[in-house]
């Protein structure tokens, strides 16, 4: 159950990352408020799946699917650029999160 908390709150960081980019430095009422709430379910579920996940593991997968998720959105929704070096760095983000999976006893 703890990994699935995880996923969703890696879900959420990928909300409130693009919601704060709409939000134009708070300046605009609802992508912030949005921003604020998917960052506090975000933590919150973080926070849940380490009381049974190792802190280095659930973090480094948090983070991850955060930047991983943003970097997409990025691309597909706002035409942010692809380059080869970006797809690079984001299959091996990828590739350490499926190793820190692969490493957990959890």
């Amino acid at each position: 159950m703890a990994w699935i908390a995880l996923g969703i709150a890696g879900l959420f960081e990928i909300i409130w990352a693009f919601t704060m980019k709409q939000s134009a430095g708070f300046t605009r009422l609802w992508p912030s408020v949005i921003t604020i709430a998917a960052m506090i379910i975000s933590f919150g579920l973080l926070s849940w799946s380490m009381r049974s996940l190792p802190l280095g593991t659930a973090y480094t997968i948090w983070t991850g699917i955060g930047a991983v998720g943003s970097f997409i959105v990025g691309i597909a929704v706002l035409g942010e650029s692809v380059t080869p070096l970006r797809i690079a760095a984001a299959l091996l983000i990828v590739s350490g999160l499926l190793l820190m999976k692969l490493s957990s006893a959890e």
